[in-house]
């Protein structure tokens, strides 16, 4: 395969870093990247020359949508085959997330990936951090935020993009609840824990200074 997929690009140079081969394995929904290379390892030696397969993803973002005035949250589940596949239940309980477009500012994407996926608009985000996900053989890095929302009038409901096969049903709950599925390992889908965890954290100031 001669053309690069835009989300494959080489892998860039770094200190110690030697690139013996770079090339695009497989490129499907989404593209593999077979690279041969080694490193300087910490004591100064050269690392023997490893092959390792690059699952290219890219940039993603993640949101937890909050009220502060009802102290609810709101979550979503949906079919995830890669869950079915490693013995867990296929229904995943998580946050509304989503891939960036090409060219695409995270924190755009992040209100779009809400609204198509709850329905929800939120009038304020505040950072929760950037993560990767799986750095043993995967490029992708979440962007992270918790969005201010009103949940009073928001019923739950199923939504996503029907292009796209999406099948998406909200689910609303008190922010007490939510943190019990961390505490009871209810909540298998690391984002989604780690997004409840940073709300624990910062909840009580979140409602003094967002209601």
């Amino acid at each position: 395969m001669n053309a690069r997929p835009p989300k494959a690009p080489p892998v860039p140079p770094h200190p110690g870093l030697e690139v013996h081969e770079d090339s695009i394995a497989w490129t499907g929904r989404f593209t593999l990247q077979k690279v041969r290379f080694s490193h300087e390892r910490f004591d100064g030696t050269r690392s023997p020359e490893l092959t390792w397969e690059l699952w290219r993803r890219g940039q993603a973002v993640v949101v937890l949508p909050y009220d502060p005035w009802t102290d609810r949250l709101a979550l979503i589940e949906q079919f995830r085959l890669p869950a079915l596949a490693a013995g867990m239940t296929p229904v995943v309980l998580e946050c509304a997330a989503g891939l960036l477009e090409p060219g695409e500012e995270p924190l755009p994407a992040a209100e779009r990936e809400l609204r198509e996926e709850t329905g929800l608009i939120p009038d304020r985000m505040e950072k929760i951090g950037r993560f990767m996900l799986m750095q043993g053989g995967c490029d992708e890095n979440v962007h992270m935020w918790c969005g201010r929302v009103r949940l009073d009038a928001s019923p739950e409901g199923h939504f996503g993009l029907l292009a796209e096969g999406e099948d998406i049903r909200l689910r609303v709950m008190s922010a007490e609840e939510g943190f019990a599925l961390v505490d009871n390992n209810s909540m298998e889908n690391a984002t989604g824990a780690l997004a409840l965890l940073w709300l624990r954290h910062h909840r009580e100031r979140l409602r003094r200074e967002w209601a």
